[in-house]
């Protein structure tokens, strides 16, 4: 068995404390850029576009993650403490409500630019299991988001949160949400399915959601919200949601396909 008492703070630079998650967000972010510019973005005048696209991909990261926690998952502490809701260094962010806000920021940028929102959209699905693979390390470097108690051999006491033998669900996330999904990803991307915008992106939230939806089952529901309809936890009840869409992007797509 596993003792978790990792400190959430990777090191401070003079008084400025410098935490995992927030190392997660920037090597995530700056591995998935990389990538995208040097392998995944073939058309040159998109290329050159993506610098300018990374300020509003990372502000809908920023200000979708937080609204996200925010009206889903913690709406009745924060209507009365209204201005903890700037307070991100104190955690409490939503991959949904993250990926709403790329899903807008991409629109915005799309429309301004007057080019194909899903192309940009297609490239960050593609890397952007780097960056939940990083996130889930530091969600299990921090106790947060930990598992529920069994006895299986490789459980893991989070003695910051209790004495509870529990599943590392994060570490279940970041190998199914992160290594797989970006392997299954980089499949779809060697049969072309980036030459058809939004492609990519349905078979992300579908996979996604799918992984997601089975992982809820090893991981403790959140403290305010608990367990809600048929049992599920609300991060199940919307990857079911995500599911749906991602499903009906597939097949959209595919009936543009038929009809060329």
């Amino acid at each position: 068995m596993f003792i978790n008492n990792f400190d959430p703070v990777a090191f401070q630079l003079f008084s400025l404390e410098i935490r995992w998650y927030s190392l997660a967000y920037i090597v995530g972010i700056l591995i998935g850029w990389i990538l995208s510019k040097k392998i995944f973005l073939t058309n040159q005048q998109v290329n050159v576009k993506f610098d300018d696209y990374i300020t509003y991909l990372i502000l809908g990261i920023i200000i979708g993650g937080r609204l996200g926690y925010v009206f889903i998952y913690n709406f009745d502490y924060y209507l009365v403490n209204l201005t903890d809701i700037l307070k991100i260094w104190e955690g409490g962010m939503s991959f949904h409500g993250a990926v709403a806000g790329i899903i807008i920021s991409s629109l915005i940028f799309g429309k301004i630019n007057n080019d194909n929102s899903f192309y940009y959209m297609d490239v960050v699905a593609l890397v952007a299991p780097i960056g939940i693979f990083f996130g889930r390390i530091a969600n299990f470097l921090n106790s947060e988001l930990y598992g529920t108690t069994t006895s299986v051999p490789w459980a893991v006491k989070f003695i910051q949160i209790d004495n509870l033998s529990r599943h590392p669900s994060q570490l279940y996330e970041a190998f199914f949400e992160g290594i797989v999904l970006f392997v299954i990803l980089l499949y779809f991307y060697k049969k072309q399915y980036l030459k058809i915008p939004g492609k990519i992106s349905g078979f992300f939230l579908f996979f996604y959601s799918i992984f997601r939806f089975i992982l809820e089952f090893f991981r403790a529901p959140d403290t305010q919200l608990g367990y809600l309809i048929f049992g599920f936890t609300m991060g199940q009840i919307i990857s079911i949601i995500f599911i749906i869409v991602g499903l009906s992007l597939i097949l959209f797509k595919n009936e543009i396909i038929q009809q060329r």
